[in-house]
């Protein structure tokens, strides 16, 4: 019986649900969602939507999902500032460390290069939120993905900067980790690039012995990793990983088996623009030591004009994988994976979804 149970769990799809969070948006653009569970096992989320990433009316959005399904989506956040003026909001990441409340980070500003770093708590689920905290100067908190509580209890924000005008701007990973459970934080110095690998949007892996891993995402045509063995103090030079990436954002978690799992996007270079690419397939794969990485999953194959991008990845207490991406600029999609289902492909067109 075990053998036969064990067949039937390599047959099935890994796939267990697929949805939109936001089946009927209120706003024509949606992107750059995250995910947490909470303590009662709900799944949050967030993105922003509005007319058009960079305008002022993009407002943070966030909904819940238990039994019933995913709740009806609410604004939570703008860019109103204390002068009346108001600015676009960008990327949120939401947290929720054990025993405390939701954080929901986000960013304000014109654009990447002159954004500032924001903050909202809530202590029932996200049904209620304070007042926005503007994070100490300096400080711009998760740029794109969760943050990770390190081996030693600090909080550890994935940050990136980008610096320069619009035709010449310079990427590069700033680790930002705090010991006080998010009261201060402490910037950490730019990560080496001496290869000129040039990254944002990073997210971190834990090893069993207490290393640290970053993955991020370049202009440079494959993912980019760095290492840290003092709990995220100091990070070692930038180098690439055997992973496409064609300047799309990515998401990565540690799973309780031991795994090292990503979502990304599987595609080369446009001949004509050098550094970019296709943001479609959208792919799943796994590693265990994360430098050698299999695919193992496409999710999305369908060519669109703004693909599927952006994705966010965790894993809840059941073990079940939460994954949620951009769907062509319109919708934010919502999948759920079987851990135990996911096996090594010839590549990452060997199972597709849809």
């Amino acid at each position: 019986m075990i053998a036969i149970s064990a067949l039937l769990i390599a047959a099935a799809s890994p796939i267990v649900s697929s949805a939109f969070i936001d089946p009927a948006p209120p706003y024509p653009q949606a992107h750059a969602s995250t995910l947490a569970e909470l303590p009662d096992g709900t799944i949050a989320a967030a993105w922003f939507g509005g007319s058009g990433e960079s305008r002022p009316d993009v407002t943070i959005w966030f909904a819940r999902h238990d039994r019933s399904g995913w709740s009806k989506p609410v604004s939570v956040a703008d860019g109103r500032s204390a002068d009346g003026q108001r600015y676009p909001t960008w990327n949120p990441v939401l947290f929720a460390p054990h025993g405390q409340p939701l954080h929901l980070f986000y960013k304000v500003g014109p654009n990447p290069r002159a954004w500032w770093g924001m903050e909202i708590v809530s202590r029932d689920g996200g049904r209620h939120w304070s007042a926005p905290r503007r994070l100490p100067d300096g400080v711009l908190g998760p740029i794109k993905n969760k943050p990770v509580v390190t081996p030693e209890g600090a909080w550890l924000a994935p940050s990136s900067r980008e610096e320069g005008t619009p035709e010449h701007n310079r990427w590069f990973l700033r680790m930002e980790r705090s010991t006080d459970a998010g009261a201060s934080w402490q910037v950490g110095p730019p990560i080496a690039s001496p290869m000129g690998i040039e990254a944002i949007q990073p997210s971190v892996l834990v090893y069993p012995d207490r290393r640290l891993e970053l993955v991020a995402r370049t202009r440079q045509g494959a993912l980019a990793m760095s290492w840290s063995r003092d709990d995220g103090r100091s990070w070692s030079p930038l180098a690439a990983i055997d992973l496409p990436n064609p300047n799309a954002g990515t998401d990565a978690v540690t799973l309780t088996d031991g795994r090292q799992l990503i979502v990304y996007n599987h595609s080369a270079h446009w001949p004509d623009r050098p550094g970019d690419g296709p943001r479609y397939p959208l792919a799943v794969a796994l590693s265990d030591d994360g430098v050698r990485w299999q695919p193992v999953l496409t999710l999305e194959s369908k060519p669109r004009p703004d693909g599927y991008a952006y994705p966010a990845v965790i894993q809840s207490r059941d073990g079940l994988i939460h994954i949620s991406y951009t769907w062509n600029r319109t919708h934010i999609r919502y999948v759920v994976l079987d851990p135990r289902r996911l096996r090594v492909a010839p590549g990452p067109s060997a199972r597709v979804a849809r």
